[in-house]
């Protein structure tokens, strides 16, 4: 089992990086405000649930194989690019329903929660980060490594959507309050679509 000075020291370098805003704190923030909060929380849910799957990756060493394989890394990095500026080229050229404003959501939760998890899973970059952050807090006189790297990614992920639950909650909040706004309901669309676009560009020039 994980030693309490370990675990408390892991808590506190993982709240420090959940709560600096990144990649997914942006995706989930850019769905509360246009969708609503539990829009937001379920893109949150979405990234959680891709989470689990690179802690589970890395566990079985799925990671290290993505890691030492230059053209696998490329391919998912790719994949996961084209998929952001996909949606975020849809979301630039979509209509805003005239009755959004009155309650329609232009997502649904599940829907948000589906593509949340394929954005994560196709970033390659997650990949390694789990592989190459999650072993440094392991104590092989700990017991199991395995269960040990389980405990940690489970941490990881629980803290992650506490986090990005936080900021719905809070760009849910603001996005009521402007969609009220006939001119930046016309352009948020735009404004949020440009935003996918440039998570994607940015992960298409990541390197390893």
């Amino acid at each position: 089992m994980i030693d309490p000075a370990t675990l408390i020291t892991y808590v506190a370098v993982v709240l420090g990086f959940v709560f600096i805003p990144g990649p997914a704190t942006l995706l989930t923030v850019a769905r509360a405000t246009t969708s609503g909060t539990p829009v937001g929380i379920a893109t949150g849910a979405g990234i959680a649930a891709g989470d689990m799957i690179h802690t589970f990756m890395a566990i079985v060493g799925i990671s290290a194989i993505i890691a030492a394989s230059a053209m696998l890394f490329s391919i998912i990095k790719y994949l996961g690019a084209a998929y952001l500026v996909y949606f975020g080229i849809r979301a630039v050229l979509e209509r805003t329903p005239a009755n959004l404003a009155a309650g329609a959501m232009p997502i649904s939760a599940g829907k948000a929660f589906r593509q949340a998890i394929l954005a994560e899973v196709l970033n390659p970059k997650t990949a390694l980060f789990f592989l190459a952050f999650l072993p440094q807090f392991v104590r092989p006189e700990n017991g199991s490594v395995m269960l040990q790297l389980t405990i940690l990614g489970i941490i990881f992920v629980l803290l992650g959507f506490v986090s990005t639950t936080v900021f719905a909650v809070g760009a849910g909040g603001l996005g009521t309050f402007l969609r009220r706004n006939p001119t930046v309901l016309k352009w948020q669309g735009k404004a949020i679509g440009g935003l996918y676009c440039a998570l994607g560009i940015r992960l298409a020039l990541q390197e390893r």
